[in-house]
């Protein structure tokens, strides 16, 4: 039985983070709400609790029963989660003098205890808090200190561990340390989770799950689908059959390349042109969540139209991943975004569902793309959102539209797959981290822009124009705006601080090949408050 790790939820824009950090330990782990603790399943060998926007003396602040896990497996809360604890237990929690916020050194640390094993004296830490724990319940020890906060971590001997800052944040120097320690020392991970297990296990458990059934599945060109089509390739061979439908807002010559790759990864597929429907059924509709809405039901019916043709179909496969389940519903569950692979099967369909990937992080899917043997072009593409270049364009869809933006899109995307960087230290440690392929001389290793970055790509301001000037001639065009972001999970995400040179570059060569524009402008606005796309 699979080890794992409950994260529940109390709302906090980080809990994302807290699973990832987990899982780069080889630990399974699960992100619940916070009143949906798991009583009976006996894998669970630890409990986290998260952050919050709430303060415990919020009315409407969530609340747990701590008898549920307290004294069965060892629980570590993180910022409210430790308010919580101390609340709750027995401690006083206050609002502070003043918001607790950003870098702080624990001036004191007891590295006798486990949690903090290996740690460093004035080691820093990130804070984030409205109220601060002025009294710590009875039988606890305070473990850690800063010079502002006595209590910023405390532990009682029933296996319990609380700390106010956020070890899973990068600004946490020893957060990693300290989220090992607990997770593998003091629950006693075996560290078991990996890429090559989820792959051997998963198509164990698809080939008892599907047998000899037919299943279906719906190619969008992304990482997601792509390696859970190869996943199930894999597992059932060529009783996948794979639907790829081109809405006509792909990337300039998207189609045709993407076919191509799934051609040489030996999958069953049928592409399907369905580009006229779709601007048709989008033509003046200008509201984006509309936008979405009319593209992901024209998804459904064109794909429901070419998966009847496949009478003995009994499953539906999806390339969902674990953040998409997520941030689809927040822990009220109330739906922040509508994500066109999240969301229930058509009822006509009668088909049942089969998600590979739904316990999986984007950078394991990239993983375990990877330990399948896929291109590494298909593994390190950037995340595309499913309505493609429709959300990309401020205002209406048409053809000329998405032509101007599939131009612009195109140089962009090639000059930063072009444009090499050497880095070294840190940088070049994240890079490797990620897995992608570089080689290490005299300290640097070399990588393009392309793969340094999260998620790229042009937006096209149609509702705007511009005046220029081309040659003698006044011009009066449309601006197109460059994104580009790092991030590791897409939930906080900063924009990417491309050279100057570069941008100087892609700028004018937009400008002087792409008609219908005359100004390029760059987006340096990060997650949050902005998003990521733009619509």
């Amino acid at each position: 039985m699979t080890q794992k790790i409950i994260i529940l939820d109390f709302g906090s824009q980080t809990t994302q983070l807290i699973g990832r950090r987990v899982r780069e330990l080889d630990t399974f782990c699960e992100i619940m709400p916070y009143n949906k603790f798991p009583n009976d399943d006996p894998s669970v060998i630890g409990v986290i609790l998260s952050g919050s926007p709430y303060s415990v003396h919020d009315p409407e602040a969530f609340k747990v029963d701590l008898s549920q896990f307290v004294g069965r497996v060892p629980v570590l809360g993180i910022c409210y989660g430790a308010q919580f604890i101390s609340h709750t237990l027995g401690g006083k929690v206050e609002k502070a003098d003043s918001r607790e916020y950003g870098r702080a050194n624990l001036e004191t640390v007891d590295t006798t205890n486990p949690l903090f094993k290996g740690f460093e004296q004035h080691s820093q830490v990130w804070m984030s808090h409205g109220d601060t724990i002025t009294a710590i319940p009875e039988n606890f020890k305070v473990i850690g200190s800063t010079k502002d906060v006595t209590n910023a971590a405390f532990w009682n001997q029933k296996d319990v561990w609380a700390v106010q800052f956020h070890p899973e944040v990068f600004h946490s120097l020893q957060g990693t340390q300290l989220l090992k320690n607990f997770v593998v020392d003091i629950c006693g991970s075996k560290q078991e989770w990996s890429a090559a297990s989820f792959v051997d296990s998963t198509v164990a458990e698809l080939k008892q799950q599907l047998g000899n059934d037919r299943v279906i599945l719906g190619l969008s060109g992304g990482v997601d689908s792509s390696v859970a089509a190869v996943l199930l390739n894999k597992a059932i061979g060529n009783r996948l059959t794979c639907i790829f439908v081109d809405h006509g807002m792909l990337r300039k010559n998207e189609f045709q390349q993407v076919m191509d790759d799934y051609k040489v990864l030996g999958l069953n597929v049928i592409g399907v042109d369905a580009s006229e429907k779709f601007f048709a059924d989008l033509a003046g509709v200008t509201d984006p969540e509309q936008k979405r809405k009319i593209i992901g039901r024209d998804f459904v019916e064109v794909f429901n139209a070419e998966a009847k043709k496949i009478t003995d179909a009994k499953w539906l496969a999806q390339g969902t991943i674990y953040p998409d389940r997520i941030e689809s519903l927040n822990i009220t569950g109330k739906v922040i975004k509508s994500h066109h692979n999240v969301g229930g099967l058509p009822k006509e369909m009668h088909l049942q569902l089969c998600e590979p990937l739904q316990w999986l992080f984007k950078d394991e899917v990239r993983r375990v793309g990877r330990q399948l043997g896929m291109p590494e072009h298909l593994i390190t593409r950037h995340p595309f959102p499913g309505p493609g270049l429709a959300v990309r364009i401020l205002g209406d869809i048409t053809p000329e539209k998405v032509r101007i933006l599939q131009d612009a899109d195109d140089i962009y995307i090639r000059g930063l797959r072009d444009y090499k960087v050497k880095l070294s230290g840190e940088d070049a440690r994240k890079v490797l981290a990620a897995g992608i392929p570089a080689d290490m001389k005299d300290g640097e290793i070399e990588v393009s822009l392309y793969d340094q970055i999260w998620q790229a790509g042009a937006i096209l301001l149609s509702t705007v124009r511009s005046v220029g000037v081309m040659g003698d001639e006044r011009t009066y065009e449309h601006p197109v705006a460059l994104r580009a972001v790092t991030s590791t999970d897409a939930m906080t995400a900063d924009w990417a601080h491309l050279p100057y040179e570069f941008m100087a570059k892609v700028s004018n060569e937009i400008i002087n090949k792409v008609r219908g524009v005359n100004r390029v402008c760059y987006d340096i606005s990060s997650k949050p408050p902005a998003t990521i796309e733009w619509e």
